[in-house]
């Protein structure tokens, strides 16, 4: 277990969400033994000096260095369709680490590499173990595609010391990860830790630079419900926009909650890690900034 002060920034090595169990010269014969306990490894845990119940831990991601190479697999039993795929697939991807290229796909389409950790969060407070593909109200497998470098996450502490761990790290991903995996990809993180004494937030929040509709510029606010049934998940997502905008903005509840459905953006950012999926809500920090 690693000890980091707050201030502290730490670079981990991640490696891909098979565990190493799938290689570049890999074909679909890989599923046939495959393990699934060693599924989707993390890295850590980090223990955060200082970090107690009830805080909030603020991870800044600073940045990440892709590998270069990476895999996307349709794995027999898992994803949205698994009953329409029973088949095992696999595709390799070999990309420039930099982004200067974008990915190719089977020679029809482009991809940008859009690096991110599909798990990131810190221990539960229950008794474990746990298993590490469902996320959590204290984050885990969230595959929330807008944890790009740039990005500010915050979690609620129910450990001493946090026991911050990541991994799953992604080349690209689309909302949802569909067909259960995203572009698989080994990679550096490198994050800076900071506390909040207080203030948890119920589920994890995020500020992120990043805009997938070109023309908006400035950051956007994401808070997430995350559970068992994505109808509550979303309500979840929304109580939480609700909150941090009252409190931020000044505003009233209901206004708050009018705000949201003229211009929020709900999103289910995964919905493959059973039993529990994972919703968005994302609001523009532009959209207040011509407001007196």
């Amino acid at each position: 277990m690693l000890l980091v002060a707050p201030g502290e920034t730490i670079t981990f090595d991640i490696t891909d969400a098979s565990g190493g169990q799938i290689t570049p010269d890999c074909t679909t014969e890989v599923f046939t033994n495959y393990d699934s306990d060693h599924v989707n490894p993390v890295t850590g845990p980090v223990f955060i000096d200082g970090a107690q119940p009830g805080d909030t831990l603020v991870v800044r991601l600073e940045s990440y260095a892709p590998s270069g190479w990476g895999w996307t697999a349709n794995i027999p039993g898992f994803g949205l369709l698994a009953d329409d795929f029973p088949d095992a697939a696999l595709l390799h991807w070999k990309y420039q680490p930099n982004g200067s290229q974008p990915l190719l796909f089977a020679e029809k389409a482009e991809i940008p590499l859009s690096p991110f950790a599909g798990t990131i969060g810190v221990a539960p407070a229950e008794p474990g173990p746990h298993s590490i593909i469902p996320p959590r109200h204290v984050g885990g497998n969230m595959d929330v595609r807008d944890l790009v470098a740039g990005s500010v996450l915050y979690l609620p502490v129910e450990v001493k010391g946090a026991l911050f761990s990541i991994g799953d790290t992604h080349a690209a991903q689309g909302d949802g990860e569909v067909c259960g995996t995203a572009i698989e990809s080994p990679m550096q993180a490198t994050l800076t830790f900071e506390i909040i004494k207080g203030e948890a937030p119920k589920m994890p929040r995020i500020i992120t630079p990043w805009r997938r509709v070109s023309g908006t510029a400035g950051t956007i606010q994401i808070t997430t419900g995350i559970g068992p049934d994505l109808h509550e998940a979303s309500r979840a997502a929304v109580r939480g926009m609700i909150d941090l905008t009252t409190k931020t903005h000044g505003l009233s509840a209901i206004d708050a909650y009018m705000l949201c459905s003229v211009a929020g953006d709900l999103r289910i950012s995964q919905v493959v890690d059973a039993p529990n999926w994972t919703v968005s809500f994302h609001l523009p920090d532009s959209i207040f900034s011509g407001a007196t």
